[in-house]
């Protein structure tokens, strides 16, 4: 009975997460300026690595934690790229 309600738990939490993934998607396309999209970004990695890890939990399986580690940096490095571009935009004006 443990388990079942362990997995329960689990499924919650990643339809939480989906649910909370749409809506910073919905943020990224809408805007209003290029720094909140950015912090969209940041955001949808940051939930991908969250439904990454809660699904590797579920199925005990090491791949998808590598799979969360790489979705970590390749997050990571499209924010920092943004921030340099808005700060390289910034300075030319």
């Amino acid at each position: 009975m443990n388990e079942a309600l362990f997995d329960l738990w689990l499924n919650g939490l990643m339809i939480f997460l989906s649910i909370s993934l749409l809506i910073c998607f919905l943020r990224l396309l809408r805007g209003p300026d290029v720094p909140n999209r950015t912090v969209a970004f940041d955001l949808i990695s940051a939930h991908a690595v969250g439904i990454f890890a809660l699904f590797a939990v579920q199925r005990s399986s090491e791949v998808l934690l590598e799979g969360a580690i790489i979705t970590v940096v390749l997050g990571f490095l499209g924010t920092v790229m943004l921030g340099r571009f808005l700060e390289r935009g910034q300075t030319n004006k």
